[in-house]
């Protein structure tokens, strides 16, 4: 994998108006590859010849490797070079990928083909060609300090926005990092204050949100802080009407009691703020909470909540009341 692309350096090539001839799209990071999708069609295939130009094709539809390769193959009408994309490759069994060997060995230097896949083997001859030619593009998920700056960067580029550091670690803290959700707050944030956008203003405005909610649950229960929980649990189920909304606050206790764990293990040792953060790679916003909640925890407090967690989730998926048991295990974890 350490040969992989990142999605930043297609674009920087494709702004100077370079290319590859083919590429490989891969990984979790679906929303990111959408917008490197949309920003290369624009700047390798001017509108006005688009129509001529671009295809999206489908691995899932009655098509065979020649007709896109022969689609490939043909010289671009009115501009420079045609895009090709093609969804879906990890329906095209391994014989068929095998049959764009050829091509990829040979391509057109006029036409850049994208080979979208969900299902990647790069043990096999078709995959192992892209990282071969240095063609595989990994989306991964936004991991650590990688939130913040892609905050910033998104809100310059795509609203002409100024946010500050701490306010992208405050959008990061109740946001998490899913880029989907933070470009929606980030589009929500230019609506309702402009160009330029304090901690206050983001505080403000997703404070009332039920995402906030639930990081605001994770703190007080990681404060120890029994009736502001159980407060806070209360109004999250009242807002919260969906099946999965009491799984998806067990997976974040069971996250913030990991990340209590990680805190605790550094600052046993005499760690302190740079030290967990580098441990957890989360922003000193974040981190300068979890050093001071992780002395409230003992090693066998920690180990015990992760089974109640374990519990908690076995009773929730046989049917049992969700409100019942995420008032047990609040009491249980903070007492």
């Amino acid at each position: 994998m350490s040969d992989d692309r990142q999605p930043d350096d297609i674009l920087k090539a494709a702004k100077k108006g370079q290319a590859a001839p083919f590429y490989l799209f891969y990984g979790p990071g679906e929303f990111r590859m959408e917008r490197v999708l949309t920003a290369l069609r624009t700047l390798l295939v001017p509108e006005a010849a688009r129509d001529f130009n671009l295809e999206v094709l489908y691995g899932d539809e009655p098509i065979e490797p020649e007709q896109i390769i022969n689609k490939a193959s043909s010289m671009p009408f009115l501009a420079q070079r045609r895009l090709i994309i093609l969804r879906r490759t990890e329906s095209f069994t391994a014989d068929r990928l095998e049959r764009f060997l050829p091509y990829l060995d040979n391509p057109s230097s006029s036409t850049c083909l994208i080979f979208i896949s969900s299902r990647t083997n790069f043990s096999t001859k078709f995959y192992k060609k892209f990282r071969s030619e240095g063609a595989a593009v990994l989306f991964d998920e936004l991991k650590g300090n990688q939130v913040v700056p892609w905050i910033k960067k998104t809100a310059s580029e795509d609203f002409g926005m100024t946010l500050g550091e701490a306010a992208c670690a405050s959008l990061l803290e109740v946001v998490g990092n899913r880029p989907r959700e933070l470009y929606s707050e980030i589009e929500k944030l230019r609506l309702l204050y402009g160009k330029n956008v304090s901690l206050e203003q983001v505080k403000e405005a997703v404070t009332h949100s039920r995402v906030y909610t639930v990081f605001e649950l994770m703190d007080a229960v990681a404060m120890k802080d029994c009736g502001s929980s159980l407060r806070i649990l209360k109004r999250y189920l009242e807002e919260e009407d969906s099946r999965d909304g009491p799984l998806g606050l067990l997976s974040m206790l069971n996250r913030q009691v990991r990340l209590l764990w990680q805190a605790k293990a550094v600052l046993l040792k005499r760690g302190g703020v740079p030290e967990v953060q580098k441990k957890t790679g989360l922003p000193p916003f974040v981190v300068k909470k979890l050093v001071e909640q992780a002395p409230r925890w003992t090693e066998k407090e920690l180990r015990n909540g992760l089974e109640r967690l374990r519990q908690s989730d076995d009773r929730l998926k046989s049917g049992s009341s969700p409100r019942v048991i995420l008032e047990i295990l609040i009491l249980s974890l903070c007492s």
